[in-house]
């Protein structure tokens, strides 16, 4: 299997555009996904990722790029659920479920309106094997990005997500770096879509930060393990999905879940063996 995965890299471009974007992709995806998981936004990116499908049905009905719709979209929902949140009684987990839920809906009427299921569905669920050479190059240049974006920010993004009012007292501008870090979110959602599709996102972004935070404590050593996570579960997952021919992304999706549940019960952090040795 693995030989014959390594040939087919070495034959076809299809699946070395697949292979970059798969290590470009889980690597942003865990970054990001750290500070997702510090300020306890798991739910926002869920949000996201759902609420840029209507911007993925209007792309495709005026026939433009997919990406300028998402990422719209993706920014006009992080907008709308940050302002229910700050002028209404209503809890952000509340303005989440109803923002992404109707930004879902009426991602599923366009869909119809559309009338490309067939491209649409691969949106929904990923296509990472069907990646075109400018989709890659997009996906290479967002991410580049984003990381750019983190390290001129990071102190400020650091302050900002451990201790808010700090920032605040300190005169930095909390909510401008939390729609920056809105607007990164958003683009990695975005550049995510090929790989594990809107319904998955979530998980790549979660699941490495997640499994590297029961490993680590310091964010730059967070950050460092859950990109290098994020990119070796892209790499197993694409090389089962293509060796054994079911979806990559959801390939991808699954073995980052074993890494976490196999990481939950060994880390140091957890203490979880060691704890039920004791009870014996």
């Amino acid at each position: 299997m693995l030989a014959e995965f390594i040939h087919g890299l070495m034959t076809f471009h299809f699946l070395q555009n697949a292979l970059i974007t798969a290590v470009v992709v889980g690597t942003v995806s865990g970054i990001v996904g750290c500070f997702i998981i510090l300020r306890g936004m798991s739910l926002m990116g869920d949000a996201i990722s759902h609420a840029v499908l209507p911007g993925v049905a209007i792309a495709y009905i005026l026939s433009i790029n997919f990406f300028v719709g998402a990422i719209a979209f993706g920014i006009l929902s992080s907008i709308i659920i940050t302002y229910i949140k700050e002028n209404s009684l209503i809890k952000s987990d509340t303005a989440i479920g109803i923002t992404f839920s109707s930004f879902l809906a009426l991602g599923v009427i366009l869909i119809g309106v559309a009338r490309s299921s067939t491209d649409l569905f691969h949106i929904l669920f990923g296509n990472i094997l069907a990646v075109q050479d400018v989709d890659k190059w997009i996906t290479i240049a967002v991410s580049f990005l984003v990381i750019l974006v983190i390290v001129l920010y990071f102190k400020e993004l650091l302050l900002t997500s451990f201790d808010p009012q700090m920032a605040k007292a300190l005169g930095m501008r909390v909510n401008f770096y939390h729609y920056l870090l809105m607007l990164m979110l958003t683009l990695v959602a975005v550049t995510a879509m090929q790989s594990v599709g809107t319904i998955l996102i979530v998980a790549l972004l979660i699941t490495p930060a997640a499994t590297a935070f029961l490993f680590t404590k310091t964010l730059k050593t967070m950050i460092f393990l859950a990109a290098g996570i994020g990119a070796v579960v892209s790499v197993i997952g694409l090389f089962i999905g293509y060796s054994y021919n079911i979806a990559a992304g959801s390939s991808i999706v699954l073995t980052a879940a074993v890494v976490f549940l196999v990481s939950f019960f060994i880390s140091p952090k957890q203490k979880y063996v060691k704890r039920k040795v004791q009870k014996w």
